[in-house]
C-alpha cells in the first residue's frame, strides 16, 4: 500500500497571551508607532459594541452581534487588505469594516433597519453584512473569479464563522475558488461557537482548516487573538491571491467572550470558568503588554484612552444614525423595505401617543 499524498496544517503565533514574543517578528510588529493604529481600532470596536449593546437594550437599534474577543481577526485581516480589494463579511465583522473605513453611523443605521446603512461612501465595493448562514462564500468566489477574467491584481477576502463551513454554500464556494485558481482569501473567525452549538460537536474535523485540502488549497490555522500574527497570514495569502496563487483557507482560533447576539444569553449553555479562563487570552490587553508605547501616560490602555480611541464623534455617530433612522417616516424610499417589528410598534406607539 503506497500512500498518495500527506499535508500538514501549519500554525502561526507571534505574541503569547502575555504579549511576549515566540519567534522573530515581522517587519511591522518591531515599529510601535504601526501597531498603535490596531490597538486603537480593536479598543475602538469594543467600545461601540458597548455603544450598540446599550442603543439596542433601550429599543433603538435591531438585535446586534458583538465581536467581544474577537476583535484581533476583523482588525488584523482588514488592515492588510488594499483600498482596491473587496470585503465580503458575515454579520460580526464591524471591526473588519471599521478598517475599511465604514463609519459607525453607517454600522448603526444598517442595525436600525435602514437600508441606507448597506451603501457604504468610503468602500462602495466592498458587500453589506451577510446574515445567512456561509452565503457570502459563493458571492467571494463570484467577486474573485471575475477579478482574475479581468487580469485585475485585486482580492476577494471572506469573513464567516466556523458554522458557515457545516454549510454547502461553504464547500461549494470554495470549490470552485480552488478549481478556478481564484484570487480569494477565506478568514474563518473559529470562536468555538455556533450560537449554542460547541465546536465540538459541529464536526469531526480535527481542524476548520483542513477543510481546504479537498478544494486543493492552502488551508492554516492563526492564534485569531494576534493581531500581529492575523495581519501577517493574510498579508502572505493577499500576495498569493495577487500574484496567480490562487485561493488560502485560514483559520483564526479565537473565543466569543460575549453572547452570540443582543437575542442571545450565552450563560444558559456555557461554563463561566471556561469564559473566564478565554478573558486571560483576549487581544486588546495581549497587544497592550508588548507595545510600549501603549501608556496610560499616552493615552492608550488606560480607560480614559479607551474612550479617547471612539472620540471624536461618538455622540456625534449616534445621534447621526438616531436622525437618520427617524428620517425613514418623513422621507420613505421609493422601494418596499420590510420594517422590523420593533420599529413598527414605536412608530405606531408614538402616533396614537401624539394624536
Amino acid at each position: 500500500m503506497a500512500t498518495v499524498a500527506t499535508f500538514d496544517i501549519e500554525y502561526t503565533q507571534f505574541l503569547d497571551p502575555q504579549g511576549e514574543p515566540t519567534q522573530a517578528l515581522p517587519a511591522f510588529a518591531l515599529d510601535p508607532e504601526a501597531l498603535l493604529p490596531l490597538y486603537r481600532a480593536m479598543v475602538l470596536t469594543r467600545q461601540f459594541d458597548l455603544k450598540a449593546i446599550a442603543l439596542q437594550r433601550t429599543g433603538q437599534i435591531g438585535t446586534f452581534a458583538s465581536a467581544l474577543g474577537q476583535e484581533a481577526v476583523g482588525v488584523g485581516v482588514a488592515s492588510a487588505m488594499r483600498a482596491q480589494d473587496v470585503l465580503v463579511p458575515s454579520y460580526r465583522d464591524h471591526a473588519a469594516q471599521f478598517q475599511r473605513g465604514v463609519s459607525m453611523t453607517e454600522s448603526l443605521l444598517y442595525w436600525g433597519g435602514d437600508e441606507r446603512g448597506n451603501a457604504f461612501a468610503a468602500a462602495p465595493h466592498d458587500f453589506a453584512n451577510c446574515v445567512p448562514i456561509g452565503n457570502q462564500v459563493c458571492h467571494a468566489a463570484g467577486i474573485a473569479y471575475a477579478m482574475k477574467l479581468r487580469r485585475e491584481p485585486r482580492a476577494a477576502v471572506c469573513l464567516l464563522g466556523d458554522g458557515g463551513t457545516s454549510k454547502g454554500d461553504f464547500y461549494e464556494g470554495m470549490n470552485m475558488a480552488g478549481a478556478w485558481q481564484a484570487p480569494l482569501v477565506l478568514v474563518v473567525n473559529n470562536n468555538q461557537w455556533a450560537i449554542s452549538m460547541p465546536r465540538s460537536q459541529q464536526t469531526a474535523a480535527r481542524t476548520l482548516a483542513q477543510k481546504a485540502i479537498a478544494a486543493g488549497i492552502p488551508g492554516l490555522q492563526v492564534d485569531g487573538n494576534d493581531v500581529v500574527a492575523v495581519r501577517q497570514v493574510t498579508l502572505d495569502a493577499l500576495e498569493r491571491a495577487r500574484t496567480g496563487g490562487g485561493a488560502t483557507l485560514i483559520e483564526a482560533i479565537t473565543y466569543r467572550l460575549g453572547d452570540h447576539t443582543t437575542a442571545d444569553d450565552a450563560s444558559r449553555y456555557r461554563d463561566s470558568e471556561q469564559v473566564k479562563q478565554h478573558w486571560l487570552l483576549e487581544p486588546v490587553a495581549r497587544l497592550r503588554n508588548y507595545l510600549p508605547a501603549c501608556q496610560p501616560a499616552q493615552g492608550a490602555g488606560s480607560a480614559t484612552g479607551n474612550r479617547a480611541a471612539l472620540c471624536p464623534g461618538r455622540r456625534g455617530q449616534s445621534e447621526r444614525a438616531r436622525s437618520w433612522l427617524k428620517s425613514i417616516w418623513s422621507k420613505p424610499s421609493t422601494r418596499r423595505w420590510p420594517m422590523r417589528w420593533n420599529t413598527t410598534r414605536a412608530w405606531c406607539c408614538s402616533a396614537r401617543t401624539s394624536a
